[in-house]
């Protein structure tokens, strides 16, 4: 966000860009990540033969994409 400030970026462009900030899926190292790797019986939440192949990946990459997206459509109707 400094940066972003002293560049001159308009704010509805950074607060629509907040999420992307947001890696908690892209490495598995979060708490509630590797419990639910830890916990699954069924072997289909697993971490893959790569560090960054895992079963979060795919949908936290959607999620984040998704809310960029959202948060400059709703930053073009209020600011």
């Amino acid at each position: 966000m400094p940066l972003g400030i002293s560049l001159g970026l308009p704010s509805s462009t950074l607060i629509a860009s907040w999420p992307a900030v947001n890696g908690y899926f892209f490495l598995p190292t979060y708490g509630t990540i590797i419990a639910a790797i830890n916990f699954d019986r069924s072997g289909t939440t697993r971490i893959g033969r790569f560090v960054l192949n895992h079963s979060f990946m795919l949908p936290g990459l959607v999620a984040t994409c998704t809310a960029v997206a959202v948060g400059f459509v709703i930053a073009k109707f209020v600011l």
